[in-house]
């Protein structure tokens, strides 16, 4: 969606200040919101966070849950496998919760991340032209119905994996019932299959993509002309306030990591799980979702890596020309390589290290491990509550610690 602020008219299109227009409302568009929408659950002002939560959870996970209440008075109830089984809590309840939690944190992250770039102003004034149509093809993506067919499509093979998985249950369960050779879903089973599952990976990839959508729109924007500067005090030219982004994405990877730990801890149910291996999956995951948001950020290397070059060559270019004007100054001639014409120049001398210093120290990377902590946290918890099920709570938090420590 795209909002524009009324300019003062003044009879030339070239007074339009298309910065204005830079809005990138990461939840809104695409036709899953249209029918949110219709259905009432949604606003174009308001997300209704609390109130589609209800729903889905509802939906997801409730609904499994009372159609299990027919096996009470049966000799295999259900239920209790049900409300013991880690994976209907991680990804039904807790997962699609964090998932539509995340997206009214995503989306107010991501505005104001944006928004910097016009505050600024970052964005140089003949590359704002640029950074609307940049705006614009974020937005067709993000809006595109192919883009959300294909996480339909993600879902609809979600739904056939969790039918062959648990037409292959070894014993009988909440989601099937097992005699001899003979396997048949429970009506919980079949719920899951066609919706729960399902909605869950629809949400998961949906998510994924939009951010990929978000993704592109930075690094296109790290390709425009960009007012850095090398002595800002954030370190990183002025874009220190991007690094941050991912933040905005904690409820949306902690979901993630629900659903994937729980995978680990029905392991441990069937087979131990060892420090060395919880660490190798915790270790692997971690590099994993920082990878992913330090994709798009790693494209600010470039600009800020140049930035910092051109500025400690012209400050070493300027502080020679300073130095030899208070050399002459302060001994009366050039030590070495006189010249006349240099002599005669009338040069206030200027101390630049302050400023040579500063810009040395500039980074060019925009991630670091203070920045991601919170992301990394809510990556690994769920890896570590699940292994203190079976292994000893201080080696899974040693194990937690060296990780978000390294």
């Amino acid at each position: 969606m795209v909002k524009t602020k009324p300019a003062p008219p003044t009879g030339g299109k070239d007074d339009i200040q298309p910065q204005d227009r830079l809005e990138f409302l990461a939840s809104h568009g695409g036709p899953f919101f249209a029918l949110q929408r219709r259905l009432n659950l949604v606003h174009e002002r308001n997300l209704h966070t609390g109130r589609r939560i209800l729903v889905f959870v509802t939906v997801a996970w409730a609904i499994p849950l009372l159609l299990t209440l027919p096996t009470l008075t049966s000799e295999t109830p259900a239920l209790k496998a049900y409300l013991t089984d880690p994976g209907p809590w991680a990804r039904f309840f807790v997962g699609i919760a964090a998932f539509l939690a995340a997206e009214q944190a995503v989306e107010a992250g991501l505005r104001r991340k944006l928004g910097q770039f016009v505050n600024a102003p970052l964005i140089a004034p003949a590359s704002q032209g640029a950074a609307i149509l940049a705006l614009d093809k974020a937005l067709a993506r993000r809006n595109s119905a192919l883009a959300e067919i294909t996480c339909l499509a993600f879902a609809a093979v979600s739904a056939v994996l969790a039918f062959a998985t648990f037409k292959q249950l070894p014993s009988t369960g909440w989601a099937a019932t097992v005699a001899g050779e003979a396997h048949h879903l429970t009506l919980a089973g079949w719920w899951c299959v066609f919706i729960s599952i399902p909605l869950f990976i629809f949400l998961f990839v949906r998510g994924i993509w939009r951010h990929l959508v978000w993704a592109g729109l930075l690094r296109s924007i790290a390709r425009l002309d960009l007012r850095l500067v090398s002595t800002h005090p954030d370190g990183k030219g002025g874009l220190a306030f991007l690094g941050e982004y991912p933040n905005a994405y904690v409820l949306f990877v902690f979901g993630t990591s629900c659903g994937m730990a729980a995978a680990v801890a029905k392991h441990q149910m069937q087979a131990d799980l060892s420090a060395a291996t919880l660490t190798t999956i915790m270790a692997v995951w971690l590099l994993i979702v920082l990878a992913f948001f330090a994709y798009p950020l790693s494209a600010f290397s470039k600009p800020l890596a140049q930035l910092k070059d051109r500025t400690l060559l012209t400050l070493s270019a300027l502080a020679t020309t300073h130095q030899r004007a208070a050399e002459r100054k302060s001994l009366g001639a050039n030590v070495v390589a006189r010249d006349t014409k240099e002599a005669e120049q009338t040069i206030d001398p200027v101390d630049l290290t302050k400023q040579y210093e500063q810009t040395r120290k500039l980074s060019s990377m925009l991630v670091n491990r203070n920045t991601l902590l919170p992301v990394a946290a809510a990556a690994l918890l769920p890896f570590a509550i699940a292994g203190a099920t079976r292994l000893p709570y201080k080696e899974v938090f040693s194990v937690l610690k060296k990780l978000l420590l390294v």
